[in-house]
């Protein structure tokens, strides 16, 4: 990873702990609580992609497991927003746009659910029976409903403050050049609002022909 995204990965993934940790944990709401590193996570790998986002879920998850009041094995929360991270990466879009909110709603949905059952599971293999006691399924229900409640106020925050961080205006294929590249081609389409540019080609045209005819008649005056 670039340091740009290193940097501005970890600033939102402390952001949203301390967030996390000192409000939303302390709500003391039924069941699961909302997970504001999880849709963190989720937001940088829609931009980063799959790679991106398994390294940003592997330290996200490892600083989650180090913060006060972790009370679970170190690493197990790493593994679970890593498997995540990398997973919803891969629904990155080709053109890095989304063309509507569908798509990153059934990735929070996807990711709650799937986060919860992969914490619970490793956990299981460790010795740690906690969620049987707490009701599975309640805990897959108010984690998905959380997140998907908190996902539309974070979400597109945190994909729109990626992508920013993003453009490069001195490169060639930065979002600067391509959106002149996509103006300058709408505009030759046939919209109406190419008249300007053919006039103004048509300008350039009979100037120049007017730059050639004026120099014959000085190279035929010059010959008499």
């Amino acid at each position: 990873m670039r340091l740009n995204r290193i940097l501005l990965s970890t600033a939102l993934v402390v952001v949203a702990l301390v967030i996390q940790v000192s409000v939303l944990a302390r709500l003391q709401l039924p069941g699961a609580v909302p997970d504001l590193v999880l849709l963190t996570v989720l937001g940088l790998a829609l931009v980063y992609g799959h790679v991106g986002g398994a390294l940003v879920g592997f330290g996200a998850g490892l600083l989650a497991d180090l913060a006060p009041p972790a009370d679970h094995a170190v690493g197990r929360y790493a593994l679970v927003l890593c498997v995540v991270g990398y997973l919803a990466g891969l629904a990155k879009p080709d053109n890095g746009r989304l063309r509507s909110a569908t798509g990153p709603l059934v990735v929070v949905v996807s990711a709650a659910i799937g986060s919860t059952l992969l914490y619970a599971g490793v956990g299981s293999l460790v010795g740690d029976t906690a969620a049987r006691h707490v009701g599975l399924i309640g805990l897959l229900f108010t984690a998905a409903l959380y997140d998907l409640l908190l996902a539309p106020f974070t979400v597109p925050l945190i994909i729109a403050v990626a992508r920013r961080a993003e453009n490069d205006p001195l490169g060639e294929n930065s979002p600067v050049n391509k959106a002149a590249d996509v103006s300058s081609g709408w505009l030759s389409s046939g919209t109406g609002l190419s008249i300007g540019n053919q006039r103004g080609g048509g300008l350039r045209a009979k100037a120049a022909k007017a730059r050639v005819a004026r120099a014959g008649r000085i190279k035929g005056v010059k010959r008499l």
